[in-house]
């Protein structure tokens, strides 16, 4: 790893990527810093506070500052949100000055994972069809990752030692 680059993970909500990064960056020996809890330790409320009371663009807004503040570290673990990687000026830095890893779980999974979660505000108010159609939608733009890693079926660990290996 390049001393200027992060290892930035990517996905949709319920993927792994604050388990996993929190993982890696302990076998690493780097920081770890998990965006979606600092917004809400920043803002003293959580995410689906902040989605009730402040709206989404605000929300979305807060996000990509306090996201590009923390990509300006070096040599950190970054987890994103769900919908960071989205937004084109993030997607723009990590893509150009770090090293991006989607996990990627099926659609199945990912739906058992987040349907009924109150802290995934997008998530608690979609029907089964439209949580569908937004893992699709994400997944066009999360594939644009430098690495791919398909956590399906991986236990924890094995998901840690696919992304070590990438590194």
């Amino acid at each position: 790893m390049k001393s200027k680059e992060n290892i930035v993970f990517l996905g949709m909500m319920g993927s792994g990527k604050t388990s996993i990064g929190f993982l890696v960056s302990k076998k690493l020996k780097i920081k770890f810093f998990d965006i979606d809890y600092l917004i809400e330790k920043e803002l003293k409320m959580t995410i689906s506070e902040i989605f009730e009371t402040k709206g989404e663009k605000f929300f979305r807004d807060f996000e990509e500052k306090i996201t590009l503040k923390i990509l300006k570290k070096k040599q950190i673990i970054i987890a994103l949100g769900g919908g960071a990687f989205l937004n084109k000026k993030i997607r723009t830095e990590i893509l150009n000055n770090h090293v991006s890893i989607w996990l990627k779980l099926d659609i199945k999974t990912l739906i058992k994972r987040i349907r009924n979660s109150s802290r995934r505000p997008i998530a608690v108010k979609s029907t089964n069809e439209e949580l569908i159609d937004l893992i699709k939608n994400r997944n066009h733009i999360y594939s644009k990752a430098l690495y791919k890693i398909n956590c399906s079926n991986l236990k924890k660990y094995e998901i840690v030692n696919k992304v070590l290996n990438k590194l």
